[in-house]
């Protein structure tokens, strides 16, 4: 009788080793998801622009997949309109691990970081799905795996749009319209540059200051996507000429500070990573939808936009920056951006 039952038994542990072996379905669900080693973390994610833009939509997406993933244990606080510092001052935070986590575009991150100034070359891009396949081919990984050196992980790339230029004068139709004309500009030197080749005036200062300088007429045009333009009722500010001159394509770059990504286990850091790239898909789906919306909305409040803009002269009026940076960014990797198929 004993035999049997010995007999009996191994035949159960054997069963119950092949159904656990095979995979049991339930095991199958918690792919992807964080170990319980009890620990929690909290981290503030903040940008510059409002709750209705594309990248606190993103961010938010971002947020609940990461808690959902990771069963509640890492919570995300998301901050719009530059609640924790302008883009310029939470880059260098971030840098400094006294921030978590931001989307910013890359101009402001051009000053702790050099080498992704290359992307904010004047008329590089000659359209959005050019931009993407350089941001997500070799080029643009190269450059967020850069980021490191300065104490940022880059998650992903999103963006911002075409850059435009409004004002309260006149109709841009030429670099000669932009003679003395006083423009707020970002925090770059490249950006400044093309601007004074252009025979602006450039004034760079953070976002949160432009309005006020808008408002006052201490400036006298901006540039910024559409977006931007109509989310922050620029029209009220004094800004009732656009013209799509789409001289820049903002990327944005989802990053994360160095310093407190280094302290995350592996599994919790894969989560983000992944949740970051999805979440930077979903924002650029939402700003090419939202663009062609905001343009509506301006021109429905009088907005008066110029739309045939004739680029070739602002190329060739900038070709000396082209120059002048050739020797930083190298001349092959400028070529390799522009002839991306």
């Amino acid at each position: 009788m004993k035999r049997k039952w010995t007999a009996a038994l191994t035949v159960l542990l054997g069963a119950a080793l092949t159904l656990t072996a095979c995979g049991g379905g339930k095991q199958q669900t918690t792919t992807g998801t964080s170990k319980d080693d009890g620990k929690t973390y909290t981290f503030k994610a903040g940008h510059s622009l409002t709750e209705n833009h594309p990248y606190h939509l993103s961010l938010k997406q971002l947020k609940e997949n990461v808690e959902k993933r990771t069963n509640g244990k890492v919570k995300i606080e998301v901050y719009p309109l530059s609640q924790l510092g302008a883009e310029r001052e939470l880059t260098e935070a971030l840098s400094l691990g006294t921030a978590d986590m931001s989307i910013s575009s890359t101009a402001p991150i051009a000053n702790f970081y050099p080498a992704i100034g290359v992307v904010d070359l004047p008329f590089l891009f000659g359209s959005r799905e050019h931009a993407t396949k350089v941001l997500d081919g070799k080029v643009g990984q190269d450059l967020l795996k850069g980021l490191e050196k300065s104490g940022i992980i880059g998650l992903a790339w999103g963006e911002n749009g075409f850059r435009h230029i409004t004002n309260s004068k006149k109709e841009i139709k030429s670099p000669e319209d932009l003679k003395g004309i006083k423009i707020r500009t970002q925090e770059n030197k490249i950006h400044i540059a093309a601007f004074e080749a252009l025979g602006a005036k450039p004034t760079p200062m953070a976002w949160t200051e432009a309005l006020t300088a808008l408002q006052q007429g201490v400036v006298e045009a901006q540039e910024n996507p559409a977006i931007v333009a109509d989310q922050y009722k620029l029209y009220e500010s004094k800004q009732t000429f656009m013209s799509l001159t789409g001289h820049v394509y903002s990327p944005a770059v989802f990053m994360f500070s160095k310093s407190k990504w280094d302290t995350l286990p592996p599994d919790i850091q894969k989560i983000i990573a992944e949740e970051a790239k999805a979440a930077a898909k979903f924002e650029r789906e939402q700003i090419a939808k939202m663009e062609e919306e905001s343009l509506k909305k301006l021109k429905e409040k009088g907005v008066k936009i110029f739309e045939n803009v004739d680029k070739k002269p602002f190329r060739d009026a900038i070709k000396p920056v082209y120059e002048k940076y050739e020797s930083q960014f190298g001349k092959k990797l400028i070529e390799d951006i522009v002839n991306t198929k």
